[in-house]
């Protein structure tokens, strides 16, 4: 199977995902869509059972429980692997992140391994946030950046373009991080192995009006630590 799969996780989007499905679906490019459930309560994953019934681009992966969200995407990227995609879309299920972007994926990733969606590439761009959390979110992009000395400024933007013969170089099955962090560990590995194919393109983050964020403090905390077992790692020559 050739073309683009646009991977979403979710855990209770039932107020969300159909619309984000929506929206994705009627875009100029074409795309598959695999929704990510970890057994979601509210019901997301009956919704998307039904909707498959007259959508043949959907297609459900559901899990056991809440694996968390690198987890997600580790089996999202896998999928798109066995299933032989030619590029893959990660982004969140409850429109924070504007659908209309994976047209300038997918032009963008033809000469390039990652594109990644940029808050802070142009100054700063994110609508709806109280300011600790933009505050907190702005100075860990720049603490990763010393840290790792990568060059990019939204390390922990989860809305991305891969190329998948790109992702079958990165060996999935060593990733470690699972929350947040996550997005820094992969971006970390893909500028280590091909520093001049990642780059940024600026977008406008929107919080979710609908739902709950899953942000905690657990999650912050990984981030804060992971970046210095990256740095280690990349030191001692293991990434």
């Amino acid at each position: 199977m050739s073309g683009n799969l646009t991977i979403i996780p979710t855990y209770n989007e039932k107020e969300n995902i159909l619309l984000v499905i929506d929206k994705v679906l009627s875009l100029d490019v074409k795309t598959d869509i695999l929704i990510v459930d970890d057994g979601s309560p509210d019901g997301t994953a009956d919704l998307i059972k039904e909707r498959q019934n007259n959508t043949p681009e959907l297609h459900l992966m559901e899990r056991s429980g809440k694996l968390g969200l690198g987890t997600a995407y580790i089996a999202g990227f896998k999928y798109a692997i066995e299933h032989q995609y030619d590029t893959v879309v990660q982004m969140d299920g409850d429109f924070s992140h504007d659908p209309k972007v994976i047209e300038t994926f997918l032009k963008e990733i033809k000469t390039n391994d990652l594109i990644i969606g940029s808050r802070y590439l142009n100054g700063i761009s994110v609508v709806n946030w109280p300011l600790r959390r933009l505050m907190l979110s702005y100075f860990a992009s720049k603490y990763i950046q010393f840290i790792t000395r990568m060059p990019v400024n939204d390390g922990t933007g989860g809305f991305k373009c891969w190329s998948v013969p790109f992702l079958k170089q990165i060996e999935l099955d060593k990733v470690r991080s699972n929350g947040y962090s996550f997005q820094v560990e992969m971006n970390f590995r893909a500028w280590r192995r091909a520093p001049d194919r990642v780059k940024e393109v600026p977008i406008l983050f929107v919080d979710r009006t609908v739902g709950q964020s899953k942000m905690s403090n657990a999650i912050v905390r990984e981030a804060i630590w992971r970046v210095w077992w990256l740095r280690l790692m990349a030191i001692i020559g293991k990434i």
